[in-house]
């Protein structure tokens, strides 16, 4: 199985009602984005802090941050375009956030993104941010509230500071029902730990140097090897966790890792995908399934309802481990320890059937259910079993 050549960027939808603080996070990750470039699509540049910033440039409805960031206004109808753009690979971002305001319905576009046809984006989830101290009336003016929280994959209750502890907790409950297994984390004036919806971006080739990004030579498609810099603006460390507010943010909270040297047997890893736990928001890792593909190692990909296995090769000399990371709220990090410790595999006795070629391949039949099947990644995965549910729910 030859695995995708491209490059996928994570694409994160940011949904939440007028006052809820939605933007405020926004620009709270572009501030503390510690190295990464971040491609922001938006419906009006009001909402982006741009005056704030230094503008290296900017071409028809796209403006070029100096910190190495994208910037683009857009309607819902122009979405696929600007993804094309933002993906390529002269724009060297690492993730792209979906501001939702005035763009369209948050469910309808997970179902774009779902349902697109650019192979270079992998859905990244859907934040919906809540107002703490006006969510009650926010649900009087706003119904509609409850169904986005349904099928959030990250909740984010937003100035809790507003409020008194045993209304915030109560608070908490009823999101945490309303938003079923979704992660529910408090914040406050939208800090969030960027760490929590995306990766630290690593270059070791660009040495720290700050530079500006030529967003012309991106427009004509031309590949211009801008090296990434840190803005100088308030907040902003590209170094270490200080760009995280000092690293207190993590403790909204909590992320497992989990090693071991054993190949996971397949069918007991999605047994325990199948009935993971609420609050566990984001899964990422790689995989070592054994005699299931001795060829192959498969990079996992989860993040809300969405599940993702992409094979590649081992490279030589490459120690053949299993690591993940889990991160979500409110988990029991003992039990997802123990739960995936019983999930490796067994080693088979000479002549058992488990040894059976036929037995090995029907085991990864779960898996490769959620291995996209372009080989050439010229075409769209379909979207699996599980997910196509989920598509369909939201």
């Amino acid at each position: 199985m030859t695995p995708p050549r491209t490059q996928q960027i994570p694409v994160v939808v940011l949904a939440g009602f007028l006052g809820s603080g939605k933007t405020t996070l926004l620009n709270h990750l572009l501030r503390n984005r510690a190295g990464t470039r971040i491609g922001v699509v938006v419906n009006d540049f009001g909402a982006i802090e741009i005056d704030a910033m230094t503008v290296s440039g900017q071409v028809g409805s796209t403006v070029s941050l100096g910190n190495g960031c994208l910037c683009c206004a857009v309607d819902a109808s122009e979405l696929d375009t600007f993804l094309e753009t933002l993906t390529r690979p002269s724009a060297r971002l690492d993730v792209i956030v979906i501001e939702a305001s005035g763009l369209a319905e948050p469910q309808e576009l997970v179902r774009m993104l779902l349902a697109s046809d650019n192979p270079h984006i992998l859905y990244g989830g859907l934040v919906e941010v809540v107002d703490a101290a006006e969510f009650e009336a926010t649900r009087q003016r706003h119904p509609e509230l409850d169904r986005h929280l349904a099928v959030a994959d990250l909740v984010v209750l937003n100035k809790t500071d507003r409020v008194g502890e045993e209304e915030r907790e109560r608070l908490r409950a009823t999101v945490a029902e309303l938003s079923g297994p979704a992660a529910v984390i408090s914040a406050v004036h939208g800090r969030i730990d960027p760490e929590l919806l995306f990766d630290p971006a690593l270059r070791p080739d660009d040495g720290g140097m700050a530079g500006q990004l030529s967003f012309e030579d991106l427009l004509r498609g031309d590949d211009h090897d801008a090296h990434e810099g840190c803005d100088d603006h308030e907040g902003c460390d590209g170094h270490g966790h200080g760009g995280r507010g000092g690293g207190h943010l993590h403790a909204a909270y909590e992320s497992v890792e989990f090693t071991s040297d054993v190949p996971l047997d397949p069918r007991r890893l999605m047994a325990f995908l199948d009935s993971r736990p609420e609050g566990l928001y984001r899964i990422k890792g790689f995989v070592d399934f054994g005699a299931g593909d001795r060829d192959n190692t498969y990079a996992l990909h989860a993040v809300g309802r969405f599940l993702r296995f992409v094979p590649r090769p081992w490279a030589r000399g490459e120690r053949r481990l299993t690591q993940l990371v889990m991160i979500g709220a409110g988990t029991d990090a003992e039990a997802l320890s123990r739960g995936l410790t019983a999930c490796r595999a067994e080693e088979p006795a000479p002549g058992d059937a488990a040894e059976d070629p036929a037995v090995i391949e029907r085991a990864m039949w779960g898996v490769l259910r959620y291995v996209p099947r372009n080989e050439d990644a010229d075409e769209a995965p379909e979207v699996p079993g599980e997910q196509r549910e989920a598509a369909a729910e939201v």
